[in-house]
């Protein structure tokens, strides 16, 4: 045992030696990712840790929380130790083929809500690479009267968006086809959203350890340019648009204008205006028309 996880000591004192180690160990947020491995150890919910804070800690427990602590020196991400993350207030679960949820992420949502407008609209939402299933998940938590299609490449990822629909009480307002991007359905839809592969292969080698080595390549990696998926995706958008349909595209860092101009080079999309920035100030959420 770690010396810094002494026996008989409280929650108090476990946690903040547990954070003193992933300091030294130069993890990120080393006081964030200290209290939610020790609520997952002790299962406890935030306020039960916070009354714990002067209770003795049991020998048994602590061992379970340090073999968490190295697994997060190590490398390994908090999300990935405890198997699920939030996003948009919603609790999903992972896989091995899906990637995490990330906070950037949710400007895909706030973008399509605001293009939307009335959330009592009814509407078929169409969510390509689905993954965990977060972005079509936070849209029908926001649109009652909406209906998705999810679909991924990947079985076990379409696998891991059905549970997380499900237990989100919305999977009954969901249909799953496992497919290459939109070539996998027919008909048209008033909303497509999309996070897609964008980092250049060459730049793989450059993301941070936590991502390159624990999200799943296919999900990562945009070919030569990066812009392999939007190509693809951006070719079909023409057909599963409905009239007046909206369609909203994940954007990587720099990629706003080589994306708009793959959907300027169509004959039925357009771009609507600027993309949506993220909470850094980096366009991440392309909004584009079906042609009027």
């Amino acid at each position: 045992m770690s010396a810094a996880l002494q026996r008989g000591a409280t929650f108090g004192e476990v946690r903040r030696g547990a954070a003193g180690m992933l300091r030294q160990a130069k993890i990120e947020n080393p006081e964030a990712d200290a209290r939610l491995l020790l609520l997952h150890a002790a299962r406890f919910d935030a306020a039960r840790l916070i009354s714990s804070e002067d209770e003795k800690a049991g020998e048994e427990l602590v061992a379970v929380y340090e073999r968490l602590l190295m697994r997060r020196i190590s490398g390994v991400p908090v999300a990935r130790i405890l198997g699920e993350k939030e996003f948009w207030s919603l609790r999903l679960s992972l896989g091995g083929e899906t990637l995490v949820p990330r906070p950037e992420t949710e400007t895909i949502v706030e973008a399509a809500l605001a293009e939307i407008g009335d959330k009592q609209r009814a509407l078929s939402i169409l969510d390509l690479g689905t993954g965990t299933g977060a972005i079509l998940a936070a849209l029908l938590s926001e649109l009652p009267n909406a209906t998705g299609v999810a679909i991924d490449r990947s079985e076990a990822a379409l696998r891991v968006a059905r549970e997380n629909l499900r237990n989100l009480s919305l999977g009954a307002r969901v249909s799953y086809l496992c497919g290459d991007w939109a070539s996998a359905v027919l008909g048209t839809f008033n909303l497509i959203v999309s996070n897609p592969p964008y980092i250049a292969s060459k730049d793989l080698a450059l993301l941070s350890p936590e991502v390159r080595d624990h999200d799943p390549r296919l999900a990562l990696e945009g070919g030569a340019d990066g812009l392999d998926a939007y190509r693809t995706i951006i070719n079909q958008l023409g057909d599963r648009l409905a009239a007046k349909g909206i369609a909203v595209l994940e954007l990587g860092q720099g990629q706003e204008a080589a994306v708009s101009a793959l959907v300027r080079a169509t004959e039925k999309l357009e771009v609507a205006g600027n993309a949506r920035q993220d909470l850094a100030g980096i366009p991440r959420a392309l909004v584009i028309h079906a042609k009027r």
